[in-house]
């Protein structure tokens, strides 16, 4: 009997031992994931220059960095034809994240006038070329940032100046964002605080023109506007045409000829975090980013694309450039890009 007890007490000691030994491994486990993540936060933050104010603030965004690789991983390990990455922005909650990069961008505001003619009305779509990739005939100037700034309009109607331009001339030249960001007050044009690529292009055409970045360089901030000073205008337009609306046929006409600015939904998580391939699946229509259409195409396994040119520099997306899906069954495109798209005219 005494056998017998001394055999349980030995079981009991031995289960002790085994389950202590799994919480304490279960432990260093969960450590070693945490001091990982804070590795890879530390990389990270030396990867893109980011310096927090103080240690509470850095435990904050670790956190929130945690949440969103969780998210990236979580993601591609599903079957989609695009994927995340802990870019530039994987430290800002989605809430952040668009309350920096989105919302200021485009101002709602901004609408159409009067129609104003589409002058590819009747080029036949049997006629276009399969694909057009406007980087690969030179009309397409190097990926910029637009930074803290919310000039994404700037951007999106200096990209399709820029292109029409070099088709006119033959000469690519990059244009000022920062002329239009100070100079251009009419309208809902508002620089950092948003703006409607038609406005530009109406600025354009009242000012005769626009001058060179490096003339009129990027400072991601409103200033006072110094036109009067950069006396040596480099690109003019004489107008500009609005793409009808939620048409991609008509929107494949118009970029088979020119770059073309679209407004976008880019603000969801996926936009946020991209990475490369296709975007499709859904998003909203919001329309709070302005970037340009530079092309289109289709992936080895047919899935047809939109090219596009954003301006949050070369660490987001596919170097800077975003495709995202054509042709679907919502009429307004993915994320909206069908909605209101427009381009200028020489």
């Amino acid at each position: 009997m005494a056998d017998g007890k001394a055999n349980l007490l030995l079981v009991a000691i031995v289960g002790c031992l085994c389950l202590c030994s799994t919480a304490v491994l279960a432990a260093r486990e969960l450590g070693d994931a945490d001091n990982a993540m804070a590795a890879r936060h530390e990389q990270w933050m030396a990867q893109f220059g980011r310096v927090y104010k103080d240690p509470a603030e850095k435990a904050h965004r670790l956190e929130v960095f945690k949440a969103n690789v969780a998210f990236i991983e979580s993601f591609n390990a599903e079957n989609h034809e695009f994927w995340l990455g802990a870019n530039q922005f994987a430290d800002l909650t989605n809430d952040e994240f668009r309350a920096s990069k989105t919302n200021k961008g485009i101002k709602q505001g901004g609408v159409r006038d009067a129609p104003t003619g589409f002058k590819y009305s009747d080029v036949s779509i049997d006629a276009l070329p399969a694909s057009v990739d406007w980087r690969t005939k030179g009309a397409v100037t190097p990926i910029k940032n637009q930074g803290q700034c919310g000039s994404c309009w700037a951007f999106s109607a200096v990209a399709a100046t820029e292109g029409v331009v070099k088709l006119s001339t033959g000469k690519l030249v990059s244009l000022s964002e920062q002329e239009l960001v100070d100079c251009d007050v009419h309208g809902v044009d508002q620089g950092c605080m948003g703006g409607w690529m038609d406005d530009a292009f109406k600025f354009i055409i009242k000012n005769g023109g626009l001058t060179t970045e490096a003339n009129y360089p990027y400072t991601g901030e409103d200033d006072k506007c110094k036109s009067n000073e950069t006396v040596n205008v480099a690109a003019t337009i004489k107008g500009y045409e609005d793409v009808p609306a939620n048409d991609e046929s008509a929107l494949m006409k118009a970029v088979a000829h020119q770059p073309v600015s679209v407004v976008v939904d880019g603000g969801d998580m996926t936009f946020q975090l991209y990475a490369g391939g296709v975007m499709t699946g859904s998003c909203g229509v919001e329309m709070d980013h302005g970037i340009a259409a530079i092309g289109y195409g289709a992936t080895s396994n047919g899935t047809k694309y939109w090219l596009m040119k954003n301006s949050w520099g070369t660490t987001w997306g596919e170097k800077g450039f975003l495709r995202m899906a054509k042709d679907i069954p919502d009429k307004r495109g993915m994320c909206g890009l069908a909605m209101k798209p427009s381009y200028p005219t020489e």
